[in-house]
């Protein structure tokens, strides 16, 4: 077992090394000897970052999108570069993106929000009328369904950006929905649904029961601290805590209360579990407890060699807490319990550290959810022998990362 007095002493002693080694190849590290520019000259003053932008070294720290994924970028996704963060908040800038007619320029001025149905008093709300009603902050992770989709198949797309990068975690400044249900006497029946649909071109509208709208859903117009960005839904969008990410309709602007549920296209055709019979299961909102390792990774490998290092990575559940993740150096063979970070909110991510040392040779790295129910994240074959290969989406499966002697990091499976 690694200590931490172990640990610091392996890493002083590395670094010992590291230094004595390069002094006497290279002679004085000029970084030390000579005064450089930045300590040489004035910087930028603050009349130069009115808003403020990541610094020059770091543009590749970017949202990216698979061309060939989908017939056009107006209907298409882009992935969150889970890879180079830490901590568990997403900027809104890297925070992925997902689009079924692109996104769209909508004012608060021209911003209106419907809620008819089955209500004493259809009501239409203004932006500024949304801004008087009380309003809560609460974190939460959002995930597409189709997250991990690609790999059911297969080992497929070698990043940790494409393979769970349709995920984002932010803090959201919102309404409670129940509040504007309540405002317009709407009908509180558990065996009732709310329809919520979207401003864009595509008009995306999901069912959601009313026991869950009355629970935990927002109706949000802050991500983060700030205004949500025009790809996140500006000025309104839903928060629907722990479940698929379609339901998190954007540009919000109608509320209907029914007594069944719309079954529009999104919830039939589409976000459906195709099993191996060709039947499919309905209503899978709920995002199952899942982790993916993102350092080491294929896009992080080890730059230090053998000796003290760092396993990183991300684990989430839409039904709670994360309680543990163990981590796996052997394909699953043997496990490890890993450190959590600061627990934030329930249904938001959670990081999960293990502090270990690297003898140099080759890994098969894997990370195992639980959360607060008892579930735990299973292999690709447990999943496989309930639902076949015929599924796109809710793929929590038990990720592989197989690590090369250079510390290079490639996606693989394991049976």
């Amino acid at each position: 077992m690694t200590t931490r007095r172990n640990f610091l002493r392996g890493a002083a002693m590395g670094a010992g090394a590291l230094a004595a080694g390069k002094a006497s190849a290279a002679g004085p590290d000029p970084l030390i000897t000579e005064l450089q520019d930045w300590a040489s000259f004035t910087g930028a003053g603050v009349d130069e970052t009115p808003y403020g932008l990541p610094i020059r070294f770091e543009t590749d720290v970017i949202r990216r999108n698979v061309e060939w994924l989908t017939a056009s970028p107006i209907s298409s996704i882009n992935f969150t570069p889970i890879h180079a963060l830490d901590g568990t908040i997403t900027p809104q800038g890297c925070a992925f993106e997902r689009h079924h007619s692109g996104a769209i320029e909508l004012s608060k001025q021209d911003y209106r929000l419907m809620i008819n149905g089955l209500v004493d008093k259809p009501l239409v709300f203004t932006y500024a009328d949304l801004e008087r009603f009380p309003r809560e902050n609460h974190v939460y992770f959002c995930e597409c369904a189709a997250n991990t989709g690609m790999e059911w198949a297969g080992a497929q797309l070698n990043a940790v950006q494409y393979t769970h990068g349709m995920i984002h975690n932010m803090e959201y400044t919102g309404i409670p929905l129940r509040l504007l249900l309540q405002e317009a006497g709407a009908q509180m029946d558990d065996n009732l649904w709310v329809y919520v649909e979207g401003a864009d071109a595509s008009s995306n509208g999901r069912s959601i029961p009313m026991a869950k709208a009355l629970d935990d859903v927002l109706v949000a117009f802050k991500a983060n601290g700030e205004a949500l960005r025009m790809e996140h839904g500006y000025p309104v969008r839903l928060v629907v805590p722990g479940w698929e990410g379609n339901m998190w309709v954007k540009w919000l602007r109608r509320i209907e209360v029914t007594d069944a549920a719309v079954e529009s296209r999104e919830e039939t055709s589409k976000y459906t579990d195709v099993l191996e019979d060709g039947t499919a299961r309905k209503w899978t909102w709920v995002m199952d407890a899942k982790s993916v390792i993102t350092s080491p990774s294929p896009q992080m490998p080890i730059e230090h060699g053998p000796g003290p290092m760092v396993i990183s990575g991300l684990a989430w559940s839409g039904h709670g807490q994360i309680t543990r993740v163990d981590v796996s150096k052997d394909g699953g063979m043997t496990w490890e319990t890993a450190r959590l970070g600061k627990q934030g909110d329930s249904k938001a991510l959670t990081r999960f550290y293990l502090d270990t040392q690297w003898d140099g040779k080759p890994m098969l790295l894997q990370s195992r959810a639980m959360d607060e129910t008892g579930y735990v994240q299973p292999t690709k074959a447990q999943l496989r022998e309930t639902r076949g290969e015929n599924s796109v989406y809710h793929n929590n499966c038990i990720q592989t990362w197989a690590v090369n002697e250079q510390g290079v990091a490639e996606n693989v499976e394991v049976s």
